[in-house]
């Protein structure tokens, strides 16, 4: 049985982003739940307040917590900087210093969880290749975040000191493909089929291990319980191995249409990005949500008008 978080005081931080809404919209149902983000956008939040959680106004690297409260029996921290320049100061600053501020901050809290990505290991040759806790870091570059992996792998090391100076329990978590209704790679790939675009990806195949909305949001309990001092990190992926080609084919299928998937090679990129789950499995038992009925749900959810209901799995 997962743990299901209740009568708690909870921070979910960038909580008008794609993976963070839906995971603090799931704890408000049975918690107190804070949203701390920027509120850049004129509906964010508006859209937060109607799910439950309290608005909070906060920029992490600029380290002001005016009208933050310290008292949180936990933390769910997934704000980060995806600048597109080549800024690496801004972006650690934001990724990393902006993680230890917040943890110093709430310090008190029983558990924190700590997003990382998949995107601080080192791009290994084998497209098959399967990615452990333990395997090599290093700059994966991206054409549209180049600083991303390596502010986060700063972010990685500022949690783990954190958890250790302040004695905070901390969970790292790596995350791989999320997606479901609320967007991520797949949904975008759903997306660019029912529209008519094509896709283009980095390498054929281009291995991913993704993870459905419904698993994220109810294995929280599980990683927040199993946090540590030092901090504990874990890859946090779904259990099946895929590929763009593959997902993208079965979503074609879904819709009655021939996707197009075009490869444009990117050298210093991930050649495959599959995680071991056998901790997180350990700690929130395996997921539900194959990808299959993943990508089924995405497309009822974002273009209910084209799905076609007679797909063999």
């Amino acid at each position: 049985m997962r743990p299901v978080l209740s009568g708690e005081k909870i921070l979910v931080t960038g909580v008008t982003g794609q993976i963070a809404f839906p995971i603090a919209r799931t704890l408000a149902a049975e918690n107190e739940v804070w949203g701390l983000a920027r509120y850049s956008r004129p509906d964010d939040r508006q859209r937060v307040t109607d799910a439950g959680i309290i608005p909070v106004t906060c920029d992490l690297g600029n380290g002001d917590f005016d009208g933050v409260p310290e008292d949180f029996t936990y933390v769910v921290h997934l704000a980060a900087s995806l600048a597109p320049g080549w800024d690496y100061d801004a972006a650690i600053r934001a990724n990393a210093e902006g993680t230890g501020l917040l943890l110093q901050h709430c310090r008190s809290a029983q558990g924190a969880l700590v997003m990382s990505t998949h995107s601080v290991y080192r791009p290994q040759d084998d497209p098959m290749y399967l990615f452990t806790e333990q395997s090599p870091l290093g700059e994966c570059n991206s054409t549209h975040t180049p600083t991303y992996s390596m502010s986060k792998i700063s972010q990685e090391a500022t949690a783990r000191f954190a958890a250790r100076a302040f004695g905070v329990p901390v969970t790292i978590a790596r995350m791989n493909a999320s997606y479901g209704p609320n967007g991520g790679l797949p949904a975008m790939h759903v997306d660019a089929i029912a529209d008519g675009r094509p896709i283009t990806t980095r390498w054929d195949p281009c291995m991913y291990s993704p993870i459905y909305e419904d698993d994220i949001n109810t294995q929280v309990g599980a990683l927040l319980e199993a946090a540590s001092t030092p901090a504990l990190i874990v890859n946090w992926g779904g259990d099946e191995p895929v590929s763009v080609q593959e997902w993208a084919a079965y979503a074609g299928e879904l819709m009655g249409v021939e996707p197009v998937v075009d490869v444009a090679p990117i050298e210093g990129t991930l050649r495959g990005s599959i995680a071991d789950t056998t901790l997180r499995a350990s700690i929130t038992g395996p997921c539900t949500v194959d990808w299959r009925e993943g990508i089924r749900r995405t497309i009822a959810a974002r273009h209910p008008d084209k799905l076609v209901e007679t797909v063999h799995s």
